[in-house]
């Protein structure tokens, strides 16, 4: 269910530079004080910028004090181009970037070259198809997140329930779920849905102009 008080109304602000790079591939953005530059692949879905990520970075840049990275264990599920997981990491977070393995060399690329020579904890990239080898890959009793990341996880797509399988499975109680994404089609509503059946689940922001919710879902403790 879904518990006051109402979302703020945000705006996606245009904070990516222009562009310095001849390349068409390279988006620059700046968060949390550093230019990022985001090598994007037309080859997959989950290697290009949605907005989404941008939402949520802009929302952990500022409120820091809401939702302080600094030292905890992050986890982003779908981490796509890793500009979220990159956010968090110069917020101070130890952080687990993970996508399935067509999508990791651009993802190591691109976490890499944003957060090498740095002083902060250096992020971890590791192969994670929702719902599969969750107990072997990330046994419960070793691995606990303070935060689990999710940006724009849910369209079209056959893999809806195992999403919500390894949401599920990550979120222990004292983990929180920040999940943003841009709400298209019924089947975004359905999901978020199901979300608000199992988590206890507030809508901490939404971005009208661009269709995007960004959702904070924590486990009900009985």
């Amino acid at each position: 269910s879904l518990t006051d008080p109402p979302p703020v109304i945000l705006k996606i602000l245009q904070n990516w530079v222009p562009r310095v790079s001849p390349y068409f591939d390279k988006e620059h953005y700046t968060y949390a004080g550093h230019q990022i530059v985001i090598q994007e692949s037309i080859e997959h879905f989950g290697a290009v910028v949605w907005p989404g990520a941008l939402a949520l970075s802009q929302y952990l840049e500022s409120n820091q004090e809401q939702f302080n990275l600094k030292d905890k264990k992050v986890l982003e599920i779908g981490a796509g181009t890793g500009l979220v997981s990159i956010v968090a990491c110069l917020l101070g977070a130890h952080v687990t970037a993970t996508d399935v393995p067509e999508v990791l060399e651009n993802l190591s690329y691109n976490i890499s070259r944003n957060t090498k020579d740095m002083n902060m904890h250096k992020p971890e990239v590791r192969k994670l198809v929702w719902g599969e080898g969750l107990h072997e890959d990330f046994p419960v009793s070793t691995y606990h997140y303070d935060f689990i990341l999710a940006t724009d996880v849910v369209y079209h797509h056959a893999a809806l329930d195992a999403l919500l399988a390894t949401m599920v499975y990550f979120c222990k109680p004292g983990t929180v779920l920040l999940w943003a994404n841009k709400f298209r089609f019924s089947t975004d509503y359905e999901f978020l849905e199901k979300i608000c059946n199992i988590f206890n689940t507030t809508i901490l922001a939404e971005f009208p102009e661009s269709n995007v919710k960004l959702l904070k879902a924590t486990v009900r403790e009985n």
